[in-house]
């Protein structure tokens, strides 16, 4: 039994005000990055660009989650990157670091322990440091060659212990990095959905009409003699809602669907003697093959239809599809 919780005005009040605070306090922090988008940041992706390795993301406790998330961004955007843990660096994880990389060290207060130990033994291998810290004066921002000021007035936190604000600044000028790094790479959606091949996005970018029309003996076609009675056979046995009339050199010249019949049957016909091409919509929608399969389900959508004829150049029928094929291939 699911136990309800009552939750008084006055405690309405004083939480929604205290949400409402952290908001406006990590809003202006992340405002405040603004002014610190300059010459030094631009310096710091350069550094990045030229990185013939990897880049390299270490960072201890909230700092280290920040950092995770920021070089899953960066390497889902073309920059090869992967995230250390500083601990585990200097006792052998160190190993993962390359003369070739580029490492971005995240700490708020620039004197996390695990982050200064292994500081020599990145300057013995010759590998430039970027530091995104909240102290310039700190430790780890004199030693690195390029610092990043993710500094913030105060916490959101009411005690000021949390890392709130603090984590919330430095994971803003991670992706200004990654989404900098992105657009000099030129780096495009097709790119972007070849990495990402097993999500929703990576399917509406990288899948064709070809990838889920019907073809061969599962089309739906009939020929411009073909009676209504036997175009709806045909419009029954493959099961998408329509059929293509194609004429004696297999060119379309039309299609019937589901709609066009309820519109034949308001009219006294005999459907065992009425031709479909008298009462076919000729010149229906068509795709080709090649098109993505999320422009033509945008197409659909505008147009109001439930299934489209697929046509090559010499509108030669070759495939049809509907709503459904979209839905189980994940394209809606």
């Amino acid at each position: 039994m699911t136990h309800k919780v009552v939750v008084n005005d006055r405690d309405v009040t004083q939480m929604t005000a205290l949400g409402r605070a952290v908001v406006e306090t990590e809003a202006a922090a992340i405002s405040a990055l603004l002014e610190r988008i300059d010459e030094t940041f631009a310096r710091a992706c350069g550094y990045l660009l030229e990185c013939r390795g990897r880049i390299v993301v270490i960072g201890m406790g909230k700092s280290g989650h920040i950092g995770n998330k920021i070089a899953a961004t960066l390497a889902s955007t073309g920059s090869p990157a992967f995230f250390v843990h500083p601990g585990e660096a200097s006792h052998g994880d160190l190993g993962m670091i390359t003369p070739q990389d580029v490492v971005l060290a995240l700490s708020n207060s620039g004197e996390t322990s695990e982050l200064l130990i292994i500081l020599p033994l990145l300057k013995r291998l010759g590998v430039p440091l970027i530091a995104m810290t909240g102290r310039p004066g700190s430790t780890l921002a004199r030693e690195s060659e390029i610092h990043l000021d993710v500094s913030v007035e105060k916490e959101a936190c009411p005690l000021g212990l949390a890392p709130t604000s603090s984590t919330t600044a430095a994971l803003v000028m991670g992706d200004a990095l990654a989404v900098a790094l992105l657009q000099a790479r030129g780096f495009t959606a097709n790119d972007f959905a070849l990495s990402h091949p097993g999500g929703s996005l990576g399917r509406r970018l990288l899948l064709h009409v070809a990838d889920v029309m019907h073809s061969g003996e599962a089309l739906p076609v009939v020929g411009l003699d073909a009676t209504l009675h036997d175009t709806l056979e045909m419009m029954s046995a493959k099961g998408l809602g329509m059929t293509a009339v194609v004429d004696e050199q297999g060119r379309l010249a039309g299609v019937y669907t589901d709609g066009d019949l309820r519109r034949t049957l308001n009219q006294p016909v005999d459907i065992h003697q009425l031709p479909v091409r008298e009462v076919m919509t000729r010149h229906g929608k068509t795709v080709s093959p090649d098109m993505l399969a999320a422009e033509a389900l945008q197409l659909m959508q505008e147009k109001k239809i439930n299934g489209l004829l697929v046509v090559d150049d010499d509108r030669q029928l070759v495939g049809a599809f509907n709503m459904h094929d979209l839905l189980r291939a994940g394209v809606m």
